[in-house]
């Protein structure tokens, strides 16, 4: 794969300027108190996620960049970086070719905003100095060569846009209720619609039964999942996950007080008396709530293992995937290094009828790995995850989960009970300092088997995607018995064939409508895809875009 941008190139194209310094600060930035507090607030709200005055994050490490780039563009990049980089912007494509991704664009600050906001960024003046180490600057060179398969995609369904600027309905699962073959999907502002052919009813409107739910600044906040019981029809069981503002409740799974909480993840157990009926009238039981850092790497992911018995060991069982919460490169890795200890980073095992965890709100199943070991979470299945956004399983009942990594690789994980993914001390099959330059990835230790992680099945560097989003395995068709997987900000679309346990087959494919060839970058219009895949109880698959809240039917 090749290295798009060499670091001190792009560190000359970012932090050159057409003016001088002197004319680049000329007027000042404000120093005033209250204006820097305002813009302390915005860059938490809207930056923090992706940006820090200490490291390369997920963006561009900031400081020292309004005494080296020109404010005007700043302010244009931050509120439309698409149009900087599609006219052709030297600094706006450099960035782009070597973070891989468009930024997020924020139209809704205005001009005070942005003044605010670089009077905050204005106060970190010093860029830290580089790590004196030889990072991985291609870590894996080979390219995913294409399968030359073009697939036919057609319009099936447009969910109501839930607001005014991309992405205009946050779609992000589309799957049905095991039982009846019902199909839903879900807004990340609030609600859960049920599909009536090719008409999206309202079923759940989450926002108005929890009025706390924020599903802003985006990057998977929210209404983050949703997971029917096996016996749905019977009992009526359906839970879903969601964010409130930080200090909302206490906290079930808290850390130190000197850490910062921007948001709650909540998990909540629904019963209705009607299950048949739309839309959804019940009673709704908090299980558990636990802290986050802030808005990135949440609880992206409830599910049930699909087609298990009433004899199966884990029927009846919900599976959480719940992040970082963006604790590493916010400076708190030791959140995420847990070794078992702690929720954070892990796929979480949990019994909803139970009572026996700490609050007494649900189960510690007997057979989850560490529910013997006092020092450790008896919720925990599994960890070491930096974002496990989707986990599903194969026809024999093996388990997987993908994992979005930082800015060098993207994962695909085999589960297995009790083992440890690496993160944040790996990345993929790499090295990665979270005390350092996150930025940096480094090849293994000699000694690398004394940490007992367990690598990726699949992993990919950022040449090829941004986001790795799963991904269902296909029923018909050329891709027959595979798994379609894809990339969350571009589009791209892939194949793996995950058979061959020891190095799975990867491929790219594409879409076509009415026998054209596709681009669903230019689909919804450029900048950012926002890719989603479904599948209902036929095993139809589905994708989706959130950025203009559309769904579409692939004919495989």
């Amino acid at each position: 794969m090749k290295n798009w941008q060499i670091y001190v190139g792009l560190s000359w194209v970012l932090f050159s300027c057409e003016k001088s310094a002197e004319n680049n600060n000329s007027p000042e930035y404000s120093t005033e108190p209250a204006q820097i507090q305002a813009g302390k607030t915005l860059f938490e709200t809207h930056c923090s996620a992706c940006h820090s005055f200490t490291q390369t994050t997920i963006g561009p490490n900031l400081s020292g960049l309004t005494r080296e780039v020109a404010r005007d563009w700043i302010k244009k990049f931050i509120a439309n970086p698409s149009k900087l980089i599609d006219a052709g912007d030297p600094r706006a494509v450099s960035l782009f070719e070597e973070y891989k991704s468009y930024m997020p664009a924020f139209p809704q600050l205005k001009e005070d905003d942005l003044e605010d906001l670089l009077a905050y960024m204005h106060t970190f003046s010093e860029r830290p100095k580089a790590l004196n180490a030889k990072a991985i600057t291609n870590p894996i060179p080979e390219s995913v060569p294409d399968s030359g398969i073009e697939l036919p995609i057609e319009f099936f369904a447009q969910i109501p846009a839930s607001d005014s600027i991309p992405p205009l309905a946050k779609i992000t699962k589309l799957e049905s209720e095991p039982n009846s073959g019902r199909t839903f999907v879900q807004d990340q502002h609030g609600v859960l619609y049920e599909l009536i052919g090719d008409e999206p009813k309202v079923f759940l409107d989450l926002k108005a039964l929890r009025p706390k739910l924020i599903s802003k600044p985006g990057l998977a906040t929210g209404f983050g999942s949703y997971a029917f019981h096996p016996e749905y029809p019977q009992n009526g069981l359906l839970y879903t996950s969601h964010t409130e503002p930080g200090g909302t409740a206490p906290a079930d799974f808290a850390y130190a007080d000197s850490i910062p909480v921007l948001m709650q993840w909540v998990v909540t157990e629904w019963k209705t008396e009607t299950p048949e009926k739309r839309p959804y009238q019940g009673e709704g039981r908090e299980l558990l709530r636990i802290n986050v850092v802030n808005q990135i790497h949440g609880m992206q992911e409830l599910t049930f293992r699909p087609k298990a018995k009433k004899t199966d060991p884990d029927y009846g069982l919900l599976y959480i995937g719940i992040g970082d919460g963006g604790s590493a490169e916010s400076g708190f890795p030791f959140i995420a290094d847990h070794q078992g200890r702690m929720l954070w980073s892990s796929i979480l095992r949990i019994d909803p009828q139970g009572n026996n965890s700490k609050n007494g709100k649900y189960g510690i199943p007997d057979q989850n790995p560490f529910v013997a070991e006092k020092q450790k979470a008896g919720e925990v299945f599994a960890y070491g995850f930096r974002n496990p956004n989707r986990i599903f399983w194969d026809e024999n009942g093996q388990m997987y989960a993908t994992d979005i990594g930082h800015h060098q690789i993207e994962e695909l994980n085999l589960i297995e009970a009790g083992a440890f993914y690496g993160w944040p001390l790996r990345e993929g099959t790499f090295v990665i300092n979270p005390y350092g330059n996150m930025n940096e990835i480094f090849a293994l230790p000699e000694d690398d088997a004394q940490l007992n992680a367990r690598y990726p099945l699949i992993q990919l560097d950022h040449d090829e995607l941004n986001a790795i989003i799963g991904g269902y395995f296909v029923k018909n068709g050329p891709f027959k018995g595979k798994w379609l997987f894809g990339d969350v900000p571009s589009g791209k679309l892939f194949i793996a064939d995950l058979s061959d346990s020891n190095s799975p087959e990867v491929k790219r494919w594409s879409a076509s409508i009415n026998g054209t060839k596709i681009d669903l970058q230019q689909m919804v219009g450029g900048g950012r895809v926002d890719l989603k895949f479904g599948q209902d109880a036929t095993g139809q698959l589905y994708l989706m875009t959130k950025k203009d809240g559309k769904i579409y039917k692939i004919k495989s």
